[in-house]
């Protein structure tokens, strides 16, 4: 084994509710170790740097020594989870003169339509509105100043703020996407003025018109800016002090790519979906290494379940996403949220039904089985008492009290006039409903079939009700990577730095100039440049991608599409064009492409800079046919509530070799999950160390 001083370690590490996931790679020998550890809520850091050591133990470093380190990458839940919980200190709004009620009119958007209810109230705004305050002064839709910048006005409503004590600011002036100035003047004043605010100015967050919008996505990233900068310093303070040098420290980004910690900080609203980015890239690539190229992604953690969809290896993007209550316009990985994970709550309604999630018990004080004076029955208590998860995670290295979590269901169940068992598995299947309910609307919202898919499931409790969705959903196969506990933090070392710049230019497709558009995309791909050149990127190895949001004249949203590489002429416009027709019918079953009348409108100008990294290698192994004999140890499990517990066989998943298969009921355990395997399925181990999990075919044929 090479020498502590020679190596060189790179580490993914992934904050989740309950526990903090870390891989590190030894790039020299492509060793990779992976590890879990508690979440410490009080301060994360703990966690963080505990798992760090853990994992550099593994890899035989002496405690204590993070010399070897060359990199880390960290998905984190710190903004995700300030705006979720709605814990949003006092904000500050400043617009221009005559449209400080722009929160207040927002948008028509009813969730799920109308229902049952009568009236529909809007979410409390993220400012209220007596702090904000507007500014004098105008642009028009081309940049060009109507009326001057209100300097003197400018300098009282800084003063105001500074007065009441107002310390993080939004600031989002009409038309700033097309001419900046009046937003910077602003800054200046805020500068001068109140000098210890921290500020965020639209025309450097989110550079596209939708005022609103805009609006929304700035004051977010002054949200949390306050909070993530003081997390992110504390990180790289702590790492700095255990490498004995400055590591170089990357943080997630929802768009799909990495930042380094000294830039995160200024564009905090970039990390707000940071873990389960991470994650749906490592599944992604795992699945397709496998071969298959029609993926969900889900991963079940303490708190939640994300999933996404990923076609031909890439993940889905949006720009139309949320977090919570709050509308975000930056570019992220299409991940939809629900509050199933091993720690969300079974609670009756008012009207005696039995709910699961969104609330969760976390890590602390956690479920009730976790013995930490938890007293809310949870998905993981569920499990323990129908015995498909052992009386112990992490491998023992976490005991479980079975007795105090049947305890608590039998006193769920005596409220609900059911057995135990009934009601242990009444919360698994609304879990697992509720997961369901997630993936449809990832795919058949979006007029995708979602049984054309290859489910991935990961996460420490990801895959706990794969074969009741298999069931549910009509999904032919499962994937199950290794390690599946860490898959979010094994996708860290998968990830490149990422960049996203835009411009809104909107113009008919038949008047654009080819040379505008041609500088306009050149000025994008020079801010990418000068980004990807301060994080230590040679100008050889840049990679630029371009694309634009475009529609039919008269259409209120926009399809993004690919614009090719080189010189942009009107064979390039023409092409875009076409990807536009042929997206717009993938999409929404129809397109204009024969109709002249329908004219094509470009929207906005988008361009990702991409500085690629080293990813791990997955290793492809012999396979052979093999079956399991039913000798070895067996556990008690009940995997429908009407049937008796079944001495069901528990294997020890890192003992089943390539080419191995086993037809359920049978447990397969490993250090960080479990995966149940329920009559009528079979799993099979791949030449990749994946479990198959497929239906047996009497029962397809049943």
């Amino acid at each position: 084994m090479p020498e502590p001083a020679t190596r060189r370690i790179r580490i993914g590490i992934d904050t989740g509710g309950t526990f903090t996931d870390v891989v590190a790679l030894d790039e020299e020998t492509g060793e990779l170790a992976t590890t879990k550890t508690p979440s410490t809520p009080s301060d994360p850091a703990d966690g963080f740097m505990a798992g760090i050591d853990k994992v550099l133990g593994l890899l035989g470093l002496p405690p204590g020594d993070g010399s070897a380190i060359a990199a880390v990458s960290h998905g984190t839940t710190v903004a995700t989870n300030q705006l979720l919980e709605g814990k949003v200190d006092a904000l500050g709004f400043i617009t221009t003169e005559g449209y400080d009620a722009m929160l207040e009119i927002a948008r028509q958007s009813v969730p799920d339509g109308y229902g049952n209810s009568y009236f529909w109230v809007k979410p409390p705004r993220i400012v209220p509105r007596h702090l904000v305050r507007a500014v004098g002064g105008r642009l028009d839709f081309t940049g060009a100043e109507v009326r001057p910048f209100d300097e003197a006005g400018a300098r009282e409503v800084a003063r105001w703020f500074r007065a009441a004590g107002i310390d993080a600011l939004g600031v989002c002036f009409l038309h700033s996407y097309a001419n900046p100035e009046h937003e910077e003047r602003m800054r200046a004043v805020l500068a001068e003025e109140h000098p210890g605010a921290v500020v965020s100015i639209s025309s450097e967050v989110l550079r596209e018109y939708r005022e609103y919008e805009r609006a929304m996505t700035t004051l977010v990233d002054a949200a949390v800016k306050p909070r993530l900068s003081r997390y992110v310093t504390n990180i790289s303070r702590r790492l700095e002090e255990y490498g004995r040098r400055k590591v170089p420290f990357y943080v997630m980004k929802s768009n799909g790519g990495v930042l380094s910690a000294d830039e995160v900080v200024h564009q905090p609203i970039t990390t707000v979906l940071s873990g389960p980015a991470a994650g749906a890239l490592g599944a992604a690539l795992i699945a397709r290494v496998a071969g298959f190229d029609r993926v969900l992604t889900s991963d079940g953690g303490g708190t939640s379940t994300d999933v996404s969809v990923v076609i031909d290896g890439q993940p889905a993007l949006t720009t139309e996403g949320s977090v919570g209550v709050y509308p975000s316009k930056i570019p992220m990985i299409d991940v939809v949220t629900v509050g199933a994970g091993g720690g969300s709550i079974a609670w009756l309604s008012p009207e005696g039904t039995l709910k699961v999630g969104p609330r969760s018990a976390g890590a602390d004080p956690g479920p009730i089985c976790y013995g930490k004076d938890g007293t809310e029955v949870t998905i993981t208590d569920a499990h323990v008492l129908l015995g498909r998860i052992p009386p112990h995670l992490l491998g023992g290295e976490i005991p479980l009290d079975a007795g105090a979590a049947r305890a608590g269901i039998e006193t769920l169940a005596k409220e609900l006039g059911m057995s135990a068992e009934a009601c242990a598995a009444g919360v698994l299947e609304i879990s697992a409903w509720n997961q369901a309910n997630a993936l449809r609307q990832v795919t058949v919202k979006r007029g995708l079939d979602v049984r054309d898919f290859t489910l991935t499931t990961f996460g420490g409790s990801g895959s706990l009700l794969l074969c009741r969705l298999m069931d549910i959903l009509g999904i032919p196969t499962v994937l199950v990577p290794p390690n599946p506990g860490n898959v979010s933090a094994f996708g860290l070392l998968t990830v490149d730095v990422k960049n996203d710049y835009v411009q809104t230019h909107v113009a008919l497709h038949g008047s654009l100039d080819p040379a505008t558009l041609q500088t306009a995309y050149d000025a994008l791909a020079e801010q990418a440049r000068a980004a990807l050149v301060t994080e230590g990127f040679t100008e050889e190895a840049h990679v630029f991608q371009r694309t634009a949001d475009v529609r039919y004249f008269g259409q209120a949203f926009e399809v993004r599409v690919p614009v090719p590489e080189g010189p942009i002429d009107r064979g390039v416009l023409d092409e875009v064009a076409r990807r536009f027709h042929a997206e717009h019918r993938a999409l929404y079953g129809y397109d204009f492409s024969a109709d002249a009348s329908q004219q094509v409108e470009w929207v906005n100008l988008r361009t990702s800079g991409i500085g690629p990294i080293q990813r791990p290698e997955i290793m492809r192994h012999e396979t052979a046919d093999r079956t399991t004999s039913r000798g070895g140890p067996t556990r008690p499990v009940c995997f429908h509530a009407d049937d008796e517990y079944v001495d069901t066989p528990v294997l020890w998943r890192p003992d089943l070799p390539p080419g191995h298969s086993v037809a359920g009921p049978v447990i397969i355990e490993e250090f960080g999950s479990t995966v149940p395997v329920h009559p009528g399925f079979t799993a099979r181990i791949d030449g990749f160390l994946n479990i198959i999990v497929t239906r047996d075919e009497k029962e397809d044929q049943a």
